[in-house]
């Protein structure tokens, strides 16, 4: 009878394992998805991965709802022209994942150019079956 459950442990902490493995994809996905349309000014994804209840904290300390950073892009004053990926960690907790990376940003934030390396920590929760972001926050790191 031990082997059976031995057996039985191992095929629950594969069927978790692989779950995770799905579930960090898919946030890493919808991560990459949200860079890219703030890139391309893509606003109707931006409405789908950015949660209502957003807090976006800028490296310069300033803070942003959902609809005031939607706005902020639609209004030109925070324009971005790439972002890249340079590092990403993610932790699951459930429904809640929380991601710590780095990324170099050029963008246009009221009209003066920045070049700059972030390191940020961001948070997703699933919302039904789509990942939103609730939180992001990010600091400044020597280039």
């Amino acid at each position: 009878m031990k082997p059976f459950l031995f057996f039985i442990g191992l095929l629950i902490s594969s069927f978790t394992f692989a779950q995770n493995s799905a579930d960090e994809k898919a946030v890493l996905a919808v991560e990459k998805q949200r860079f890219d349309a703030q890139v391309t000014r893509d606003y109707a994804v931006l409405e789908k991965v950015l949660g209502d209840d957003l807090i976006y904290t800028h490296s310069n300390g300033n803070q942003d709802t959902k609809q005031s950073y939607i706005q902020s892009l639609k209004d030109g004053k925070q324009s971005y022209e790439a972002i890249g990926i340079q590092e990403q960690k993610i932790n699951l907790y459930g429904n809640t994942a929380v991601i710590s990376g780095i990324c170099l940003v050029k963008a246009t934030n009221n009209g003066q150019s920045i070049n700059s390396k972030l390191r940020y920590t961001d948070v997703y929760v699933k919302k039904g079956k789509q990942w939103q972001m609730v939180a992001w926050q990010s600091l400044k790191l020597p280039n």
